[in-house]
């Protein structure tokens, strides 16, 4: 009966919600879990006497609690712990490998979009060839940066609908603090029309209230643009 109950307490699965590691990374983000709790997650279970973290836990202590250490065990090594056959031995090492290979790498540069030209020359090929229209959110970071490319619409011939709050709403999700604006004209003329004049003035307005900078609307067609900021309308 004792046994039973520790066998029961071991078990993730019925550790209090806050403590098990899948919803804790949930939660909180990747960054608070400990070394021990992420690798279980990769494992996914223990023992009937221990659980996948303590498991991982008395792993590391005999590694000195070191990655690299880690990441230098065989399967075969770590097939000797009880509960780690051949198909965690080999999760644990690819994720030792994956984190050196990710360590050996150059973050990746992040397109610069800080001017008209910059916007046009990106998004000129998704463009060049519809025959409807299609609006897109650019969100930068404070140094121009590209965060995040969507098309938040496809639409007609002529016209398209932007709803200003799904573009917001992308914004601060992304925590982005620069958002410019671009949509295609299929008639191949760049000159804005009333509908597209009104829509810069709304999503101008609503930048103005979430303290995001507005860069521009870029009017895209097949060999030219129009930019609301270099025409000095914003």
């Amino acid at each position: 009966m004792e046994e039973t109950f520790e066998k029961h307490c071991n078990s993730i699965a019925h550790w209090a919600e806050e403590d098990r590691p899948r919803e804790k990374l949930e939660r909180l983000g990747a960054q608070v879990l400990s070394n021990a709790e992420l690798l279980a997650i990769l494992i996914g279970s223990g023992t009937p006497n221990e659980s996948a973290v303590d498991l991982m836990k008395r792993i590391l202590s005999d590694c000195h609690n070191n990655l690299n250490t880690l990441g230098k065990l065989t399967c075969q090594e770590l097939q000797r712990y009880k509960g780690v056959g051949p198909a965690k031995a080999i999760t644990i090492l690819a994720a030792c490998e994956l984190g050196k290979r990710r360590a050996m790498e150059k973050a990746e540069e992040r397109t610069a979009l800080d001017s008209a030209v910059a916007i046009y020359e990106y998004l000129h090929p998704r463009m060049q060839d519809l025959d409807v229209e299609e609006a897109w959110v650019l969100l930068l970071n404070q140094h121009f940066r590209l965060i995040k490319s969507l098309c938040i619409s496809h639409g007609g011939l002529s016209e398209t609908a932007v709803d200003v709050r799904i573009m917001l709403k992308e914004a601060l999700l992304c925590n982005a603090t620069v958002l410019a604006l671009a949509h295609n004209h299929p008639s191949n003329h760049a000159q804005p029309s009333s509908a597209d004049n009104q829509l810069t003035r709304r999503v101008q307005a609503a930048c103005e209230t979430m303290r995001i900078y507005f860069l521009d609307h870029v009017i895209i067609t097949d060999g030219q643009y129009f930019s609301y900021r270099e025409e000095g309308k914003l």
